[in-house]
């Protein structure tokens, strides 16, 4: 599936996320560069997902140091693609923007940006190229 996006806009998905009989359509940031998947609070409390302080133990670096986070592992829908399971970094604070990252969406997914078109593929791994 291909994409468009604008230089002020940047590369956006839309995905729609469920956890448990919950779920919603968000459009994340796909951000190659980014480390993990991160999820805001808002995001998290819309799927109706239940703060647990004894998972409260991911360290996130970056401008995100310090930020309490724990892993939340959901069902993701990206258009007409296979159905797959992301863990996010579930983060305690709104001042952190849902992100699809290396661990896991660049696991799950072959992605290619094409800047001169300002395009981006998404394919599901081992299905051909981007």
């Amino acid at each position: 599936m291909r994409f468009s996006y604008s230089p002020a806009k940047r590369p956006v998905l839309p995905v729609t996320l469920s956890f448990g009989s919950e779920s919603g359509t968000w459009d994340p940031l796909v951000d190659s560069g980014a480390d993990v998947n991160t999820m805001p609070w808002s995001v998290g409390e819309a799927l109706r997902a239940q703060w647990d302080l004894r998972k409260a133990t991911l360290r996130l670096a970056g401008t995100l140091a310090g930020t309490s986070a724990m892993p939340l592992l959901v069902s993701a829908k990206i258009g007409e693609l296979p159905l797959v399971r992301l863990a996010f970094a579930w983060c305690q604070t709104d001042q952190v923007p849902l992100i699809l990252g290396q661990t896991n969406f660049f696991m799950e997914f072959d992605v290619c940006f094409f800047r001169s078109r300002l395009e981006f593929s998404v394919v599901p791994k081992g299905q051909g190229s981007a």
